[in-house]
This record gives structure tokens, sequence and C-alpha cells, in this order.
């Protein structure tokens, strides 16, 4: 499994926000989503850190929606069936890196700014903040959305499915790892 990270982000409060190891918390909380969705292939995630004006300038040019978000989830490929492979067979040639024969997943970009503002919001650390909006994305990538009750609530317990094998708690920002 491969997750590429580029931090375009250049405020101040880089080292503030994200300071834990933040590429071996995105490696495990991709890697648990995939192991508990079954995914049968190692994959590639591409993970984007960038500031509030960068995300809502994707934002609009991406979705038509003219404001900052916290996280967008561009997947690679489309799945009739959430958490479903098995189509992917077919769809060789356009879903694998032809180099490393790794399942290409989709874009995943965040909003550093955001991580910041939600953690303190919801009363967590960042790293928290952080792996459950990597989590959220995952889900996405691999076909799942939020858009009834009935997948909202598939899609947050899934979430919590992630972060609770990883240990990754609702914790006070000052107990965080």
């Amino acid at each position: 499994m491969t997750v590429f990270i580029e931090n375009e982000y250049t405020g101040p409060d880089f080292d503030e926000v994200l300071s834990f190891d933040w590429q071996k918390t995105a490696e495990d909380v991709v890697e648990k989503a995939l192991d508990l969705e079954g995914c049968p292939y190692e994959a590639q995630v591409n993970i984007l850190l960038t500031g509030d004006e960068e995300m809502r300038s994707i934002n609009l040019e991406n979705r038509g929606i003219d404001r900052t978000t916290d996280v967008l989830s561009f997947p690679m490929n489309d799945f009739e069936t959430p958490g479903d492979f098995d189509f992917l067979e077919d769809e060789e040639a356009d879903a694998f890196d032809p180099d490393s024969g790794e399942l290409l997943l989709g874009d995943i970009v965040l909003s550093v700014p955001k991580i910041r503002e939600q953690a303190a919001a919801y009363g967590h650390g960042t790293r928290r903040e952080y792996a459950f909006l990597i989590a959220h994305s995952v889900l996405h990538l691999v076909g799942y959305d939020h858009m009834t009750p009935e997948d909202e609530s598939r899609m947050i317990g899934k979430q919590n499915d992630i972060l609770n094998e990883l240990g990754i708690k609702r914790e006070k920002p000052e107990e965080s790892v």
C-alpha cells in the first residue's frame, strides 16, 4: 500500500495542527479502512494538505460550491456497490498503476485549518480529526456516500470501526497522541 502525501499548506501553525506522525497516521487509517472493507489488492491513495483558500478554489472548480470545506474525495473508480471490488478485474487497465500494480483509489484533499477548527469544536485532538477525515474519505473512494439517513448511518458505523480498531479515540486535545 502506498499513501502519497503532498503538503502545500504554508500556514505558520502547521506543526501545531499536525504535531504527530501524520504520514504514519494516514497510512494506518487507509490500511485499516481497506482491510475492514476486504480490499483484495494493494492500493494507492494520494492526499493533499492545503489551506482554506485553496480548498475553496478546488471546491468551486470541481463541485461548483464557492466555500471552503474540510475534506474532498476524488475516487478513481465507480463502485456500483460500495466496497465491492469484484468489478475491478474488468477495469484492470484503468484501475491499476502500471508500474506498481496497485489499485488506484483516488485523491483526498484536506484543509489543515479545518482540521484544527473542527478538532476544537468537537473537543478532541487534531490527530483524531485528521484520522476521521481520512477514514471518511477512503470510504468515499470505495463507493460509500451519506446521501440518505441509512447510508449516513452505515458510513458513521464504518468510520467508528476504523478509528476504534486503531485506538484513535475522542480525547481532549492535550491528551492526544
